[in-house]
């Protein structure tokens, strides 16, 4: 994609987008809540319709001369139910934090109760931290993950929702490395007389590719990302049955938001048709297959790994066991600097501050975009352990930031 025509009028912007494009193409993407999308997904995100308003829904705008915007947002609509088995389909939010803020006020009061996973052992900012609009309009208490396994301690969140008496149950989660037992969430929503909102922001491709399962028809509400494992437009989506539709669709416009990015929704529109496509189901079979040959070789290195493994696209290291003293920081820090871009994380257990915590989350749909295999992501894998295990090194750092410098030229972006 050439930016000429944003030089003549902003050479700013222009070198930073440019430098932004080699950096992508230079580095490996191990952020596990990012990736690479098509090049017809960036066509469709920056086409005419960002000109556009269309506030409203298909057929039923605030404004005239829609009838395209209303074809694009049909098509996305029809898509995503196609993909994911839902009676209705919202693909207008403009994230996934927004996808749940729009059930919490379709569903919810101020002050009613929300149960939702403890940050540090896996759980998102949107689903009750303080620092978030949820924790400062509703009631909200977290249940944990099994100090010992790693895994949901569903007997505990059980217990916690008899106890607590929550207005909804929040599941789908932002670092947890394990396949998620709707049903059983589900169970402990029933007993308690609350709702279940599933949150499949990193896991909407994995859902849709039936390598993980599917909490559609099992929950009531069901939101996401579709930007991560997916692979669309940047944005969020809420899916539910036809029973809350009316609610939903309220409350996404005019309650949370109001007129929709359309060159969003076209990019998810592009996106959702190539996840249709049978190769998409072998992509999310690959981003599992590399996710867990990094797992198996990060252990075979010494590394600590939360709940022992994986199950879906990311790997969480707990660094306490195996390097002490570095943070996850550090390690953050140190690999940025020969191009594995990956990200600090707070562990199960946490004893260091969530702005410099014990572990790092590794995730692999990024590099299986660009053809990475197993073999590839086992290197990786070792170039990782090599800079963590002497992030000060700057002779084994310049090493592996010429072996990243390879496979970059190996496997180009676009």
């Amino acid at each position: 994609m050439s930016y000429d025509r944003v030089r003549e009028s902003d050479p700013a912007v222009a070198d930073a987008l440019a430098a932004e494009k080699q950096r992508q193409n230079d580095t490996l993407a191990m952020i596990a809540s990012e990736n690479h999308v098509s090049e017809a997904v960036l066509q469709a995100q920056r086409s005419e319709l960002t000109n556009k308003y269309a506030e409203g829904y298909p057929g039923e705008r605030y404004y005239g001369g829609c009838e395209h915007a209303d074809e694009v947002e049909q098509l996305a609509i029809d898509r995503a139910k196609q993909l994911w088995g839902a009676d209705h389909v919202n693909v207008q939010p403009h994230s996934g934090t927004q996808a749940n803020m729009a059930v919490y006020l379709a569903m919810l009061d101020p002050g009613d109760r929300i149960l939702s996973l403890e940050l540090e052992d896996g759980g998102h900012l949107s689903h009750g931290h303080p620092a978030n609009f949820t924790g400062q309009t509703y009631e909200v208490e977290q249940y944990q993950v099994d100090p010992e396994t790693g895994y949901i301690d569903y007997e505990g969140l059980r217990d916690r929702a008899e106890t607590f008496d929550p207005d909804i149950v929040v599941s789908g989660y932002s670092a947890y490395p394990r396949e998620v037992e709707w049903e059983r969430i589900q169970a402990a929503a029933d007993a308690a007389g609350a709702y279940h909102l599933a949150d499949i922001a990193h896991i909407t491709g994995l859902v849709a590719a039936g390598v993980h399962s599917s909490p559609v028809g099992t929950v009531d509400f069901v939101t996401g990302s579709t930007h991560k494992t997916i692979r669309a437009g940047r944005g969020g989506i809420v899916m539910c049955d036809e029973q809350y539709a009316g609610d939903i669709d309220s409350s996404v416009f005019p309650g949370a938001q109001g007129g929709p990015l359309m060159h969003n929704i076209a990019g998810k529109a592009v996106g959702f048709a190539e996840a249709l496509e049978p190769a998409f189901t072998s992509y999310a079979q690959q981003v599992v297959a590399n996710s867990q040959a990094l797992a198996d070789r990060l252990q075979e290195q010494g590394f600590s790994l939360v709940s022992g493994g994986t199950d879906n696209h990311l790997v969480l290291a707990d660094l306490r066991d195996s390097h002490p003293e570095t943070t996850g920081k550090d390690a953050e820090e140190a690999l940025e600097e020969v191009g594995i871009v990956l990200n600090a994380n707070t562990v199960p257990g946490e004893t260091r501050s969530p702005f410099n915590p014990s572990g790092i989350r590794v995730g692999t749909p990024a590099l299986t975009t660009r053809g990475f295999g197993e073999a590839a992501i086992r290197e990786v894998a070792d170039l990782i352990t090599r800079v963590v295990d002497a992030p000060n090194d700057e002779q084994a750092k310049a090493a592996v930031s010429e072996r990243v410098d390879e496979l970059t030229d190996e496997f180009p972006l676009y």
